[in-house]
């Protein structure tokens, strides 16, 4: 099965439509996948649910999707740093599911395993275990939380062999490694794409079973959300 494509488009090509799920990896704009968001934006699919820790900032990685009006819904962990995304939520624009950090993994974890949902401490008693089943273990209460299987999974690997077996570096690994596994399809964008047999084994992140397509998406231009520097002292 040939997995390798020639461009973000063709890798997307007869899989996006309107109102699916979508989970992507990153965090920040670390580790995100900033090739295939950018076919999303110029496919103009819409009405969609993103699964994420954040939106991306305001005119990068997500946010190009919020501000071309294309996300229905977010999942999200943190939103902090997309004004955009603040104003359309707070202009009830756009729906939000906040979700724990570490939940949020769980459920796409669980997704990739086949778990339909389950039970965790964090959010017991708060605005996040609203409408949500709580039972109680050995005299302490649990909330049940969904496992999240997405139409389709959208991330960023560093390394990939033609096969599709990945290594991300460093944390750019993040939310990729469990939203890669929690989608029916899975699209991914490498940096580098070496021969079959060339990446040691037990170096590899996530076997090519769960990557259907993929796109080599070098040159990347490394993005940082924002600067904080230190005034330079008068000599």
């Amino acid at each position: 099965m040939k997995k390798l494509y020639p461009s973000a488009a063709a890798a997307l090509d007869g899989v996006l439509r309107d109102d699916m799920l979508i989970a992507a990896g990153g965090f920040g704009l670390c580790g995100i996948p900033e090739r295939l968001i950018d076919a999303i934006v110029d496919s103009g699919v819409k009405g969609l649910t993103v699964a994420s820790n954040n939106a991306g900032i305001d005119g990068e990685g997500l946010g190009k999707l919020l501000r071309t009006r294309q996300i229905r819904k977010m999942i999200s962990s943190y939103v902090g740093e997309n004004k955009e995304f603040e104003r359309q939520y707070l202009a009830g624009e756009l729906e939000v599911e906040f979700c724990p950090q570490g939940t949020l993994a769980e459920r796409m974890r669980a997704g990739g395993a086949g778990i339909p949902g389950f039970y965790t401490k964090t959010g017991v008693g708060t605005e996040v275990a609203k409408g949500k089943e709580v039972k109680n273990f050995d005299g302490q209460e649990y909330i049940l939380e969904r496992g999240i299987f997405a139409d389709l999974a959208i991330v960023k690997a560093w390394k990939a062999d033609e096969s599709g077996n990945l290594v991300f570096r460093k944390t750019a690994r993040n939310f990729n490694l469990p939203a890669a596994t929690c989608g029916k399809i899975c699209v991914v964008e490498v940096e580098e794409i070496v021969p079959i047999g060339s990446l040691d084994p037990d170096h590899i992140h996530l076997p090519g079973i769960y990557v259907q397509r993929m796109i080599l998406g070098a040159p990347y231009d490394k993005k940082i959300e924002f600067r904080t520097v230190r005034q330079r002292e008068a000599a």
